[in-house]
C-alpha cells in the first residue's frame, strides 16, 4: 500500500462498515420520529388538553423545520467538517428528545419537536455524505442501499413501534427511547467518524440567504399543510402561497448574486444530480400517497383493526429492506440507470393494480400489493442515491447530501397533503351519491392511486433521460 493510500485511509478513521452502522443508526432514528407519534396524537391531545387540529403541530413542527433548515445544515457542514455536524446531531436529538419527555404543555412540546428537528437535520444532511466519502465507488451503491434502508425503515414502522411503545410506556416512552440511542450514537462517533480534512472557518457564512430560504420554505409548506382546512381556493391559500413563493424568488436572485451563496445551484447542471433529486421529490410524493391512505382503506373498508393494519403495512418496508442492498450492489457492477427506472415502472404498475382492490380483501392480498412498492422502493431508491452522491465534487457532499435530504421531506410532506385533501374532495363528492360509505371511500381511493400513477408515469419519463445521457 502505498504512502498516499496509508494517509487516506487514517484520515478516514476506522472500518467504512462500521462508520455506515453508526450512520444508519443517525438516519434511522431522526426519519423514525417523523412517524412514531402519529399514533400518539388521541393520547397528547387527551392529556395535555388540546384538540386534534391543534395537536397535529406536534407532527408539523418537526417536518417543516427539517425542510426549512436541511440546506442549511449541509452548507454549515461543509464549512466547519461533516463528522463533526453530523455528530452534534446525536447530541441535539437528545436533547430535544428529552425535553419532550419531560413536556407539560403542548407548547413546551412544540418547541421542543422544532429542538429535536434541528438535531435531526444535521444527522440527515451528512448521513449520506459520509457514506459517499468512505465508501469507493465499488461500494458505494450497496452502503448507499443501506442508507435507503435505513430511511425506509425508519419512515414507515414509526406508527408501529409509537404505537406499543404509546400503549405499555405511555406517550412520552417514544422520545425518551431516542436520549440514551443519541447519546451512544454520539460517543461511537467520537472514535469511529472520519476525520474531516478540510475546514472553510473562513468563508463567511450566508445569513441573508438562510434567512430568506427559512423564510419562503417555511412558507410554502405551512400554506400546502393546512391547505385542506384553509380552503385550496381560500384568499389565505393564495396569499400564502404567492408570497412564500416571491420569497423562495428573491432567494434564489440573491443566491446567484453573491459570492459565497449558501445553495449552490451549480450543482442542478450536473444531470445525473438534477434528474436524481426530481424524480426522487416525485417517487416520495407518490409513495407517501399509500403510507397515508392505505391504513383508512384496511380500517375503514375493509373493517381491519389497528394491529392487522400495522402488521400488513410492514410488507413493504421489510421487502424493501430485502432489496435495497441488493440493488445497491447491482448498481455498483451495472450501473443505476436501468435500475432507477425500473423500480419507478413497478411503483406506477403497483398503483395501477391497487385500483383492482375491492371492499372484500384478505391481509395477504393487500399485503402482496404493498410488497411491490418494497419492491419498487428498493429498487429506485440506493441506485438513486448512489448516482446523485457519485456525481458531484468531493468539497460539495454536504451540501448535496442536505438537498437530497430535503428532497425528500419535500416529496413527504406534499405527498401527505396532495393525498389527503384529493381524498377528502373525492369523498365529499361521493357521499351524497354513494350507495354507502365504504364504496364511497373506495372510490375515493381509487382517484387518488390513479394520480398517484401518473405521479410515478413523469418521474419514470424523466428518469428516462438517464439513459439518453449514459449513451451520449
Amino acid at each position: 500500500m502505498s504512502e498516499g493510500q496509508l494517509k487516506s485511509k487514517a484520515a478516514l478513521g476506522a472500518n467504512p462498515w462500521v462508520i455506515l452502522a453508526n450512520v444508519s443508526l443517525g438516519t434511522f432514528m431522526s426519519t423514525l420520529d417523523g412517524s412514531i407519534a402519529n399514533v400518539a396524537l388521541p393520547t397528547i391531545a387527551g392529556e395535555l388538553g388540546a384538540s386534534i387540529h391543534v395537536v397535529q403541530w406536534v407532527l408539523t413542527s418537526y417536518l417543516l423545520t427539517i425542510c426549512a433548515t436541511l440546506p442549511i445544515m449541509g452548507k454549515i457542514s461543509d464549512m466547519f467538517g461533516r463528522s463533526r455536524i453530523y455528530n452534534y446531531g446525536f447530541l441535539i436529538f437528545a436533547l430535544g428528545s428529552a425535553l419532550c419527555g419531560l413536556s407539560n404543555s403542548l407548547g413546551l412540546l412544540i418547541g421542543s419537536r422544532v429542538i429535536q428537528a434541528l438535531g435531526a437535520a444535521c444527522l440527515m444532511s451528512n448521513s449520506q455524505a459520509i457514506v459517499a466519502e468512505v465508501f469507493s465507488s465499488k461500494g458505494r451503491g450497496r452502503a448507499m442501499g443501506i442508507t435507503g434502508t435505513m430511511v425506509s425503515l425508519g419512515s414507515l414502522t414509526g406508527p408501529g413501534i409509537g404505537g406499543i411503545l404509546v400503549e405499555h410506556l405511555g406517550w412520552t416512552s417514544i422520545f425518551w427511547i431516542n436520549v440514551p440511542i443519541g447519546v451512544i450514537g454520539f460517543i461511537a462517533g467520537l472514535f469511529i467518524l472520519p476525520k474531516d480534512r478540510s475546514k472553510k472557518e473562513n468563508q463567511p457564512f450566508d445569513y441573508t440567504g438562510s434567512l430568506l430560504f427559512m423564510a419562503g420554505m417555511f412558507a410554502f409548506l405551512y400554506v400546502i399543510s393546512n391547505g385542506q382546512d384553509w380552503g385550496w381556493v381560500s384568499p389565505s391559500v393564495w396569499v400564502g402561497g404567492v408570497v412564500s413563493l416571491l420569497v423562495l424568488a428573491g432567494f434564489y436572485f440573491w443566491e446567484k448574486r453573491t459570492r459565497h451563496p449558501m445553495l449552490d445551484f451549480s450543482l442542478y447542471r450536473i444531470p445525473a444530480f438534477a434528474i436524481g433529486n426530481v424524480t426522487a421529490l416525485l417517487s416520495f410524493m407518490a409513495l407517501f400517497f399509500t403510507n397515508v391512505l392505505m391504513p383508512f382503506y384496511m380500517q375503514d373498508v375493509l373493517g381491519f383493526s389497528p394491529a392487522k393494519t400495522g402488521y400488513t403495512m410492514m410488507v413493504y418496508p421489510l421487502v424493501m429492506a430485502v432489496v435495497a442492498p441488493i440493488s445497491g450492489w447491482l448498481s455498483d457492477r451495472i450501473g443505476s440507470h436501468s435500475l432507477t427506472t425500473a423500480g419507478l415502472l413497478v411503483n406506477a404498475l403497483a398503483f395501477g393494480l391497487l385500483n383492482t382492490l375491492s371492499t372484500q380483501e384478505s391481509a395477504w392480498v393487500v399485503g402482496l400489493h404493498l410488497g411491490l412498492f418494497g419492491l419498487g422502493g428498493g429498487l429506485f431508491q440506493s441506485p438513486n442515491n448512489s448516482s446523485i452522491m457519485g456525481s458531484v465534487p468531493r468539497d460539495k457532499l454536504g451540501t448535496a447530501g442536505g438537498l437530497n435530504a430535503l428532497v425528500r421531506n419535500i416529496g413527504m410532506v406534499l405527498g401527505t397533503s396532495l393525498s389527503i385533501s384529493l381524498y377528502s374532495s373525492r369523498l365529499n363528492y361521493l357521499l351524497p351519491v354513494s350507495p354507502g360509505e365504504p364504496q364511497a371511500a373506495l372510490s375515493s381511493l381509487h382517484t387518488v392511486f390513479w394520480t398517484a400513477m401518473g405521479i410515478c408515469l413523469v418521474a419514470l419519463l424523466v428518469s428516462v433521460q438517464r439513459l439518453r445521457i449514459k449513451r451520449a
